[in-house]
Parts: structure tokens; C-alpha cells; sequence
């Protein structure tokens, strides 16, 4: 057999004790997408469907160590940054990203899990948009997060989706996908928004309780694509589709009580006859 280098993708998390979402989401999308997956884990969650009972942090320094021994060995092609709940934290992985000049960062500003519970201090959003948004080439907030972040009202229609992606981009990052599943109508409509255009990115809307891990798993789709040397634009399509189908396919697996994951999977399986 010959050998092979994959694209690699990190992806710098909470974990998720349930597995549907955080790093374990990130690292299902990473091998459903041909991508070798490797980790930083940022926090320990005590987590299942129904909610989060407890969040154990990594000390900022052992956060650091984890990305001095991903970063020296592997060739990192891309970076997806999930929760993040302290400004410690933030720091932390700002600092080390400039340090070790990462590229393709996908960032995802997790504030609350599909349950309620909040990942994110107050205190941590002003860090988060002075120190991280800046190094993202693509931030990707729900309607809720972005609203949090711009301290307005949730956007209700895709003209304020826009206006507020245009007012992420001045905060200095480099694009923003603006997620519409936190909206209503037949479709689900996310905008990339970027300094040259808005790409609208349509999509069916499917009625399921099972969306835990949903943004995770969008967003390390996109760094797979980005690992894999596709175009911004290109990775967020795939990514799109690829959560579609995932969301789509959700009811297919019966896993907890509460809000279920999506189905990393579905392609795979489906092939395997599973």
C-alpha cells in the first residue's frame, strides 16, 4: 500500500460527553468528509440530549500544549475553533494561532447548546470579537449568536441578515456565513457574506427535534472542504449540502431523550446498507 498524506484539520473545542456535538461532532465530520481530524479540547462537558449539567475548563496553559504538540508534528491545512467559555481561553488560542500562523480558520462562536444551556461568559464575548474575529476567515454565527455579538435584536429577514453580516465584517473578519435555521418558512437560507458579495445559500427546511451538534458540524464541514483545498465559497456549499443531508437523515437514528444528534453518517451508511 502507498503511503498517503490526508488534508488534516484541527478542531479546537469543548468536548461533548454524549457525542453529538462539539470535538466529537468535528472529528465524525472530519473522517465522513475524507479529512484526518486532530483535537484541542478546551473543556470537559457533562452533557447528554437533554442538557449540560457541568463544564470542567483546560487551564489556558494546557490548552496551549495541546496546540504546541498539534502544530509541531502535523500539517495542519485548517483550524475550526468551537466553544471557547472564558476570556482566558480566547486568549489562549489567539495568542497561540498568531504564534503558529494557522490558516483556514473557521470560526463558530458557540454561546448556547441546542438545550439552552449557555458555553459561553458573558464576560468572554467582548474578547472574543476583539481577539478572535479578526483571525477568522470565515465566522459562523446563528441568528441568535450574531444578534449577541452586535448586541441587537435577532435579524427576521434576510435584508437584516445581511446588514448584520456586513456589520461582523467590520468588526475584522474576513467573511461570515449568517445561518438561517434559527429563522421560519419552507426554506432554510444561509448568506456568505464577504467584502466582494453575498452568496445565498438555500436549503429545504426539515421538521426534526434531532439538531444537536448542528452548528458544530457545520462548521468543521467547511474547514474539511477548506483542508481539502476548496474555495471559501466552494467549501460552504459542500458544507451546506452535506448538513442538510445530515439533518434530513437525523430521525434514522434513535439516540437519547432530548434533542438527538444529526447523522454524521448518512452517506456511509447508506452505502454500507445500514
Amino acid at each position: 500500500m502507498s503511503q498517503k498524506s490526508p488534508p488534516i484539520a484541527v478542531t479546537i473545542a469543548g468536548s461533548d460527553s454524549s457525542g453529538g456535538a462539539g470535538i466529537q461532532a468535528d472529528l465524525k465530520t472530519f473522517s465522513a468528509l475524507g479529512v484526518y481530524g486532530a483535537s484541542v479540547i478546551t473543556a470537559l462537558t457533562a452533557q447528554n440530549t437533554l442538557g449540560v449539567t457541568a463544564i470542567h475548563d483546560a487551564p489556558p496553559d494546557f490548552i496551549t500544549a495541546q496546540m504546541d504538540a498539534v502544530f509541531s508534528d502535523l500539517k495542519v491545512a485548517a483550524v475550526k475553533i468551537g466553544m471557547l467559555s472564558r476570556p482566558a481561553t480566547i486568549a489562549a488560542v489567539a495568542d497561540a494561532l498568531e504564534r503558529l500562523g494557522a490558516r483556514n480558520i473557521v470560526l463558530d462562536p458557540v454561546m448556547v447548546a441546542a438545550s439552552g444551556a449557555r458555553l459561553l461568559e458573558d464576560a468572554a464575548i467582548a474578547t472574543l470579537k476583539t481577539r478572535l474575529l479578526p483571525l477568522a476567515d470565515v465566522v459562523t454565527p446563528n441568528l441568535p449568536e450574531a444578534a449577541a455579538l452586535l448586541n441587537a435584536p435577532v435579524a427576521a429577514d434576510e435584508a437584516a441578515m445581511r446588514t448584520q453580516g456586513e456589520a461582523l465584517l467590520a468588526l475584522g473578519a474576513k467573511a461570515v456565513l449568517m445561518k438561517g435555521g434559527h429563522g421560519e418558512g419552507a426554506e432554510s437560507v444561509d448568506l456568505l457574506v464577504t467584502r466582494d458579495a453575498v452568496l445565498r445559500l438555500p436549503a429545504p427546511r426539515h421538521a426534526t427535534r434531532n439538531t444537536h451538534g448542528t452548528g458544530c458540524t457545520l462548521s468543521s464541514a467547511i474547514a474539511s472542504g477548506l483542508a481539502r483545498g476548496l474555495t471559501l465559497a466552494e467549501a460552504v456549499r459542500a458544507a451546506k449540502t452535506y448538513i442538510t443531508g445530515a439533518i434530513a437523515a437525523a430521525d434514522q437514528l434513535e439516540v437519547g431523550q432530548g434533542h438527538g444528534p444529526v447523522h454524521h453518517f448518512h452517506a456511509l451508511w447508506g452505502q454500507a446498507g445500514l
